[in-house]
């Protein structure tokens, strides 16, 4: 039993950081009908800047308590990111909106070789130990241990997967959001502004990408120019899994693919002697991936609907 809770409380923290990064796949989506492949990329530059904020802030205010450098080192990596997402959308996107799907597809993942490449010109090929702020002492639940690392990142991905659904749901640029995606042409003549929405949507993206970079970071306790990668295309199959521009999927998504992943490694790798362990636990998710883009490719949450003209 002691073992089952401690696979869902790790697949709990996997999987709220692939929610939030499949939130920015899904909102980009959902508004553009444009898949973001360089997306998890920014997740990288916001642990690569939190990085260097700590580092900065182990210099000059060494006294701190972790977990204030750890909230600065997420608030400076926010505007990085916003930055870095709202260009990509102003270079590589806004002049293919009209054209062919394939366009910014190919552009995309130029893109994310782009940012990776940079990012390994300024902070170098070689992976670099993130500070650990945080109390390394776990705390005990039902026999079962979690990090205050873990806890904080559970906490910030509740928080702001909240905030994000008040403001889709209750404000006027969440209307705006939500008209966009459903029909931007009958959206724009009610007087809705795309671009303005379209930026939004990318800024807010970046804001829970940098959340799950710096967090990313401090749980593994280590972050590189690629570290981007694999989660990305992991949050995409978790954004797919919960049905492709639903918010409400995208999070419950990433919840159910933390948690195949985190069980299918224990119970997979017993069945298996060890030969599906975790050292193999990427393979479930692109397992999932295919299985529901076979049999359901409108995803858990997802609406079949016809492509706009």
């Amino acid at each position: 039993m002691d073992i089952f809770i401690q696979q869902i409380i790790n697949g709990l923290v996997l999987g709220s950081m692939y929610a939030l990064v499949a939130l920015g796949y899904t909102m980009v989506y959902g508004v553009l009908n444009l898949i973001n492949f360089a997306h998890g990329d920014v997740l990288m530059v916001g642990a690569m800047a939190g990085l260097t904020i700590l580092k900065m802030l182990n210099t000059v205010a060494p006294d701190l308590p972790g977990i204030v450098k750890l909230i600065i080192a997420i608030l400076g990596a926010i505007p990085v990111c916003v930055a870095v997402n709202v260009l990509i959308e102003r270079v590589a996107y806004r002049r293919l909106r009209n054209a062919p799907r394939l366009a910014p597809l190919i552009t995309a993942i130029g893109v994310s070789i782009l940012l990776q490449t940079l990012a390994m010109m300024i902070w170098g090929r070689s992976p670099i130990p993130f500070p650990q702020e945080m109390p390394t002492e776990p705390l005990h639940i039902m026999g079962a241990l979690i990090s205050p690392t873990q806890v904080m990142l559970l906490i910030l991905a509740a928080v702001a997967m909240g905030l994000l659904v008040l403001l889709i749901e209750k404000t006027k640029m969440g209307r705006a959001m939500r008209a966009t995606s459903e029909n931007p042409r009958v959206a724009g003549l009610m007087g809705v502004d795309s671009n303005r929405v379209i930026v939004m949507t990318f800024a807010i993206g970046a804001v829970l990408a940098a959340i799950a970079g710096v967090m990313w970071a401090a749980n593994y306790s280590s972050a590189q120019f690629a570290m981007g990668f694999v989660p990305g295309l992991k949050a995409f199959s978790a954004a797919v899994l919960g049905g492709i521009g639903n918010i409400y999927g995208a999070m419950l998504g990433g919840i159910l693919l933390g948690l195949i992943e985190s069980l299918g490694a224990g119970y997979i790798g017993d069945l298996t002697g060890g030969f599906l362990g975790s050292h193999y636990q990427d393979i479930f998710a692109f397992v999932v991936l295919i299985i529901v883009l076979t049999l359901r490719p409108s995803g858990i949450m997802g609406e079949r609907v016809p492509d706009r003209a």
